[in-house]
């Protein structure tokens, strides 16, 4: 069906293809999508059908006369000899009064008919299939273990291995939800466009992909359109258009919307979890539930939306394909990465791509920057010069310890990065490619590397150079080994560290602005990025 979307800022209307069977529509809070929508099923006319499983099964009263919802078609039934009940003071209950009406109004003709075939008139009659029969033939297929029984002109409800039966209002939200939506849905008209706000309301993910895939198929001709903010939803539905509705001009009465590209190298969850907010984008290391990136960044760098990728080459992929589409988006993103055993550079390089890298290794010895153990041991009331020279001298003393592995660690990364470049070459024969790689273990040396490395990271020990140390030392162990958080004044732990850390960040404090200022300087940035 062709789709006639609401005006763009510029007064111009783009046509839905033909060959998208659904929509799904998100945006920011106060974005407008919601007048979007509105604007869409009201361009619509008849064709258009609303769905709401939260007003339907919530919203009591008499029945809303807006056209091309369950309730207009009730108060319409009821202009008719019916059977409809005059108790129904929700749109569920009215949706519910309308299968049941339908049934016995199916029943009674059937019955008329059978008397005919008593008299001769006719030789067959089969009893017709009514709505009901198909609604309880699919809402059985979403909760297998639920019994569905007609009684007296009502539905009574049973759970398999109970004896006992109910009637609907006992049924939960999501069963109360699914039921609505497949009784509803039969009511919508032919080829029409079926609006349903927050379809994933009262169902748990597991069930949601499930339920629209059936609903969907059980009006192949009908075209469905979702307005949500639900990640869990929305990867459901990942054959339908995306619109993204950024904002609205009241004057020029024009949306600024646009449709996202599927497959164009972020994934729709990552889009979906940042356009809700207008601020630029940081894309970092970690798992957003357990990672300490995850707990720390969005406290020093709090004018971004952050969101954790996993891996160093996702946040560096995303961060480059963000930033290439940001004709669609028109947000500025950026990316943190650990250091690790990059060279000046490499750091420099990513840096130039939009990419934050700290001048020191990893995440965890960010959190042993001068200034950050000093602010912790004075917030707890300790003497934060000895604390530092005591710190100090224990990750000196690991460093000198583990210096010759450290180096070869940083030989074996420098080595592999310099293969990667002289093979990433583009030759036009092997021979070319031979003479390329005749002199590379010549060059490579990594002999002398090593060495090289082993007398750099010795003058840092014998100078005391605690800050050079943190740019080349990845030690997982460093903040327990450094016995930094009992010195601190705290229970001793490494979570009982960075939970200091995080509660400070916390606070609009002097010691809170000591630490940000502090991480923020880390990645060669200024002040002003706080």
């Amino acid at each position: 069906m062709d789709i006639l979307l609401p005006p763009d800022l510029s007064g111009n209307r783009r046509q839905l293809s033909r060959g998208s069977r659904s929509m799904t529509i998100i945006g920011a809070n106060g974005a407008g999508k919601t007048r979007f929508t509105s604007y869409l099923a009201g361009s619509l006319g008849d064709k258009a059908f609303k769905l709401s499983a939260l007003k339907a099964i919530y919203t009591s009263g008499e029945p809303d006369a807006e056209p091309a919802t369950i309730d207009s078609i009730f108060l319409k039934a009821r202009q008719s000899p019916a059977f409809l009940t005059n108790t129904a003071t929700t749109s569920f209950d009215r949706l519910m009064a309308l299968l049941l009406n339908e049934e016995i109004a199916a029943l009674v003709e059937y019955k008329v008919a059978q008397m005919e075939v008593s008299a001769g008139r006719r030789k067959t009659i089969m009893a017709p299939a009514t709505k009901l029969d198909e609604v309880i033939t699919r809402w059985q297929e979403i909760f297998p273990a639920n019994q569905v029984l007609r009684q007296g002109g009502r539905l009574l409800f049973s759970r398999d291995g109970q004896d006992d039966t109910y009637s609907q209002m006992r049924l939960s939200a999501g069963e109360k939800a699914v039921l609505y939506y497949f009784g509803a849905l039969l009511y919508a008209p032919k080829n029409g466009v079926v609006f349903v706000d927050s379809p994933e309301m009262f169902l748990h993910p597991s069930l949601q992909q499930k339920t629209w895939d059936s609903l969907e198929a059980m009006r192949p001709d009908c075209h469905f359109v979702y307005t949500t903010h639900d990640l869990d939803f929305t990867a459901t539905r990942q054959r339908d258009t995306l619109l993204w509705v950024r904002g609205y001009d009241p004057a020029g009465e024009g949306w600024d919307y646009t449709i996202l590209p599927r497959g164009a190298g972020i994934s729709d969850e990552v889009y979906m979890a940042i356009i809700g907010s207008r601020n630029p984008v940081l894309f970092i290391e970690g798992d957003a539930s357990h990672s300490i990136d995850a707990k720390l960044y969005p406290l020093v760098f709090k004018d971004f939306t952050v969101k954790s990728l996993g891996s160093c080459d996702k946040v560096i992929e995303s961060t480059r394909t963000f930033n290439d589409q940001r004709a669609l988006h028109h947000l500025e993103s950026r990316g943190i990465v650990d250091r690790d055993r990059r060279d000046e550079g490499e750091v420099a390089y990513l840096r130039g791509k939009n990419i934050f890298v700290p001048d020191v290794a990893e995440i965890e010895n960010i959190l042993m920057l001068e200034e950050v153990v000093r602010t912790v041991a004075s917030v707890n009331n300790r003497d934060e010069d000895k604390v530092f020279r005591s710190v100090k001298k224990a990750i000196i003393g690991m460093f000198s310890h583990d210096l010759r592995a450290q180096a070869m660690l940083h030989t074996r990364h420098r080595i592999k990065r310099l293969m990667e470049r002289r093979v990433d070459g583009k030759f036009t024969n092997i021979n070319a490619f031979e003479q390329h790689l005749s002199g590379l273990a010549k060059e490579l040396n990594p002999r002398g590397l090593y060495e090289q490395l082993c007398r750099e990271f010795s003058r840092h020990v014998a100078q005391d150079n605690y800050a050079e140390i943190l740019k080349v030392y990845n030690q997982k162990s460093m903040l327990p080994g450094s016995n930094v958080s009992q010195l601190c004044g705290l229970n001793g732990s490494k979570e009982a560290y960075i939970d200091s850390i995080i509660s400070i960040l916390r606070r609009d404090s002097a010691a809170s602005r000591r630490i940000r200022t502090a991480i923020i300087r880390c990645f060669g940035l200024s002040d002003d990025h706080e």
